[in-house]
């Protein structure tokens, strides 16, 4: 199992984060589309992992994808890991901090800028800083 700098019991996350935060990020949940806080959300700053406030994706990579989650095409250098996920019949991406591993979402190879790429991410699992 893969060392982050960041290592907490369980019990510690479910504490820091409450349940629904915890079900998003330690449990590789999803949150309803279109209910997050941060799908229709375009102030100039960067977005941090809400489990442990690393930066993880600036203002200048977030667009409207229309798939209901905050959506960027790129993350900050080094700041997400990716993860070959199987689950639910499918082969996708799973993004992850790097700092902590709390899942974030999935990245796809479907985004309509020169990166060719979209990182779906939770809103519960991001926080904003101006």
């Amino acid at each position: 199992m893969k060392k982050y700098n960041i290592e907490k019991s369980e019990n510690e996350w479910k504490k820091q984060l409450g349940a629904e935060q915890y079900k998003i990020l330690r449990q590789k949940g999803t949150e309803m589309p279109h209910s997050g806080e941060y799908n229709l959300h375009f102030e100039n700053g960067t977005y941090k992992c809400r489990a442990c406030d690393e930066e993880l994706f600036e203002s200048d990579s977030k667009f409207e994808s229309g798939c209901g989650w905050p959506s960027f095409d790129k993350a900050m250098p080094g700041k997400v890991e990716y993860i070959k996920d199987t689950s639910f019949g499918m082969i996708r991406t799973e993004i992850v901090c790097s700092n902590c591993g709390s899942h974030l979402g999935h990245v796809f190879d479907d985004g309509p800028t020169e990166t060719g790429q979209r990182y779906c991410v939770n809103s519960l699992s991001i926080d904003f800083n101006k």
